[in-house]
């Protein structure tokens, strides 16, 4: 099964706002989002599973209106979170203490299927937190490597929570330029290797292959060429980089995983990309680039087509 996933990050914003969402209101936004997959057959697609990640926001609009759809034209459309808190609601517990945070039961109540982990954008955001704490512990090797351990602590927390309420995850892994440090990619290749090898081993700490095989998918996102005016992998490294993951994670926990590019899956790339046999998909964020950049699900269908072929 090829897995396609869709973060909408934060698009639920109005241009006018800054934002790329071409709606006034995000619930129409998404609801138009989910017609056009279903006009243009994106839910009847055989042996891909679509899953849009949604900001909060958006989640219920997007479930309802893929429900009124025949389920053979949205049996290939899953919708996910972008993410979920490091504690859950407890039966006899805490019923739900988790101001600003979104609890694992509450993903599943929303009807979300997936949940992403680990993305770039979060595991960057708790490490600022760290920092504003201690401004000194990015400043070396030694310190960005504790402070990573305790980001990768806190995924594997969160990844708990997920897997105890039934969710399937994306847990994104990937190295940055600090990481790679300098040389030549040959020169590169062990110290990406430990910085993958680290945010699995800590990551998917305390699970067996009986609770993660076929409910985890690893994202891996090269942080150092993510962003405008980066120039993103060849098709060498990423081979070399989703081989590694397989193997190391069938060496650890005892199956292969399914491995997503998720530097960014374009249509300018996807055929590249497909060509990958450790590749099992991709995700996207925007699909158009130029113009009025944002997300159209007919580029998406192009993508996902240039992808399939």
């Amino acid at each position: 099964m090829k897995q396609i996933f869709i973060n909408l990050k934060r698009f639920d914003v109005h241009r006018s706002l800054g934002g790329v969402c071409p709606f006034e209101r995000g619930d129409e936004w998404v609801e138009w989002i989910v017609d056009e997959c279903i006009n243009y057959e994106i839910g009847k697609l055989e042996g891909v599973r679509v899953s849009f990640m949604l900001p909060e926001s958006l989640l219920v609009s997007a479930v309802k209106r893929l429900q009124i759809y025949p389920e053979a034209e949205r049996k290939a459309l899953a919708v996910g979170c972008q993410g979920v808190f490091r504690e859950d609601v407890v039966v006899g517990g805490n019923f739900g203490a988790f101001s600003t945070n979104r609890p694992a039961a509450a993903a599943k109540s929303l009807n979300c299927s997936w949940t992403m982990i680990g993305h770039s954008e979060e595991r960057n955001d708790k490490m600022g937190i760290i920092a504003a704490y201690d401004p000194g512990s990015l400043h070396s090797n030694m310190g960005r490597q504790a402070v990573n351990t305790t980001v990768d602590t806190i995924l594997n927390q969160e990844l708990k929570c997920a897997l105890n309420r039934g969710l399937n995850v994306l847990f994104c892994i990937g190295e940055t330029a600090e990481d790679r440090g300098d040389g030549d990619f040959n020169q590169q290749k062990p110290p990406i290797k430990a910085a993958l090898k680290a945010q699995l081993l800590n990551g998917l700490k305390g699970f067996d292959k009986n609770q993660l095989e076929g409910r985890l998918v690893i994202g891996y996102e090269p942080v150092w060429a993510i962003g405008p005016g980066k120039t993103p992998p060849g098709s060498d490294y990423i081979a070399f980089v989703s081989t590694y993951i397989k193997e190391t994670v069938l060496r650890e926990f005892n199956f292969v995983p399914s491995v997503v590019y998720g530097g960014g899956l374009k249509e300018e790339n996807a055929g590249i990309i497909a060509r990958i046999d450790t590749i099992d998909g991709g995700l996207v964020a925007l699909t158009r680039f130029t113009g009025e950049i944002g997300f159209y699900p007919e580029d998406l269908r192009k993508i996902i087509s240039k992808y399939l072929e």
